[in-house]
């Protein structure tokens, strides 16, 4: 499959969507890049899947990205550089801004158990 046939069946798997679900380009890009966020972020719980699914979904924006601009060159048709940047920053800002308070939202680590007298003596040793 070429670049061209598969920024032509990208396309059209992209309208057919748009039409099935009746919301905009905008609100896809953002629901596709959360949706990528969240369940790459559930697969990889340790340290780095945060990094890991950013990036997935900075690959995800970049490629929808070149095959619009294949698709639009083949079509003799281009949109300005700020449509495609426009696209990019919908779909990677709520996965940002989940990335940076990420490091909150993480329980704290270490042992879930009652404290018990050595825990408070160990405490009272330390002091």
């Amino acid at each position: 499959m070429t670049l061209i046939e598969l920024a032509a069946l990208f396309t059209e798997q992209k309208t057919w969507l748009v039409a099935s679900t009746a919301l905009g380009r905008d609100a896809l890009h953002v629901y596709f890049g959360l949706g990528l966020f969240i369940a790459i972020r559930l697969l990889w719980r340790r340290r780095g899947g945060g990094v890991a699914a950013w990036l997935a979904v900075l690959v995800l924006a970049v490629t929808g990205e070149v095959l619009d601009m294949t698709t639009q060159a083949n079509n003799a048709m281009v949109l300005p550089a700020s449509a495609h940047w426009h696209d990019i920053w919908n779909t990677m800002f709520w996965p940002t801004v989940l990335l940076f308070v990420g490091h909150w939202l993480r329980p704290k680590a270490g042992p879930l158990r009652e404290p018990s007298g050595e825990d408070a003596e160990r405490g009272l040793e330390q002091a």
